[in-house]
């Protein structure tokens, strides 16, 4: 596995993944908490499995879903990065920013703090434009990181996941945008 670039916040270390996050991802990625708003939980070899597509992603843009550690703990908790959506939709292509952390670290600006310091990546380091985050609208949780975060939400935007099959109870999205600030 390979590393990429480190971003550190007050409590947070996001950096390239490592043999040691297969395990801990693992648990996460069958938490039926953590996937309630995603298509399914998965199994050890689909979770080992998007480790590698994630490594692609970052090999294929320069950039990807940070594996997440507590700095003071060198625990890893999870993922908070960006990733261009593989769909088609009205408003791709575009790159998304995204989180999943274990649901035992939620609640305690986490994945806002992770979020927050990416924004500044992308648009900063990066020279990103513009990012996109979306969710099922039932999703409060990550809807608040999304506005929290700077992200505004426009009804007219929301779209039918083309992952998701008519009548499916995931299919809605909402679509959240941020742009990046001009330069005075």
């Amino acid at each position: 596995m390979e590393s990429s670039a480190l971003i550190q916040t007050d409590r947070l270390l996001l950096r390239g993944w490592e043999s040691r996050d297969c395990e801990p991802f693992a648990r996460l990625n069958s938490d039926p908490r953590v996937m309630e708003f995603m298509a399914a939980r998965l199994s050890r070899a689909e979770s080992d499995l998007l480790i590698e597509r994630i490594e692609c992603h970052f090999r294929a843009h320069g950039f990807g879903l940070y594996a997440a550690e507590l700095r003071e703990e060198h625990r890893f908790i999870g993922f908070v990065g960006l990733a261009v959506p593989t769909f088609e939709a009205p408003f791709t292509p575009c790159v998304e920013i995204g989180w999943r952390l274990c649901a035992e670290y939620w609640g305690r600006g986490l994945a806002t703090e992770g979020a927050s310091a990416v924004v500044r990546h992308a648009f900063e380091v990066l020279g990103l434009d513009a990012l996109v985050s979306f969710t099922v609208p039932a999703n409060i949780r990550s809807r608040r990181v999304m506005e929290k975060i700077g992200m505004t939400h426009n009804p007219s935007d929301d779209f039918d996941h083309p992952s998701f099959g008519k009548g499916h109870p995931l299919r809605r999205h909402v679509l959240y945008r941020l742009r990046r600030e001009p330069k005075m």
